[in-house]
């Protein structure tokens, strides 16, 4: 199954465009996208503006970071650097799907995956090249959370 803003449901649902509010550190995102995209800029206060966006909105004010981001490769939450390739990028990452994964609708499309291999064919392989693999998506992240999931229904 193909994740992808423009698949049908359930896929779309699990897309990172959409909107699916969830809180972390107790900042509320608007869609895994805003979340995502802001991590690529240092300024907390320019850091709000961009996670309360969705969709092609959140990417494209991301978009304006990548250069400085992918040539530094490093990515920032609530004023803290982190290394890219880091363990604490990955316990950052872990933690912002855990929070999304409490949004009930994001929850049914995704136990409507059971059996299904996720992938995102749009999605990048190569982590100096984007703050989520399809790996760090798919297999780290929507596989692991499905699987809990599942056990606690």
């Amino acid at each position: 199954m193909n994740i992808h803003s423009k698949s049908k449901w359930p896929a779309n649902f699990l897309s990172n465009f959409a909107s699916h509010s969830f809180i972390i550190d107790g900042v509320e995102c608007s869609s895994m996208e805003g979340f995502l995209q802001s991590l690529k800029e240092k300024d907390p206060a320019i850091q709000i503006e961009i996670y309360k966006l969705t969709g092609i909105e959140a990417k494209r004010r991301g978009e304006a970071y990548n250069e400085t981001w992918k040539r530094e490769q490093k990515l920032w939450w609530q004023g803290k650097k982190f290394d890219r390739y880091g363990d604490e990028y990955q316990k950052l990452l872990d933690r912002a799907f855990e929070k999304l994964a409490k949004n009930e609708d994001f929850q049914k499309a995704l136990l409507a995956t059971e059996g299904k291999w996720l992938t995102h064919s749009i999605g990048k392989k190569d982590k100096k090249d984007t703050v989520l693999t399809i790996e760090e998506f798919c297999c780290s992240r929507l596989v692991k959370i499905r699987k809990k999931l599942l056990t606690e229904h």
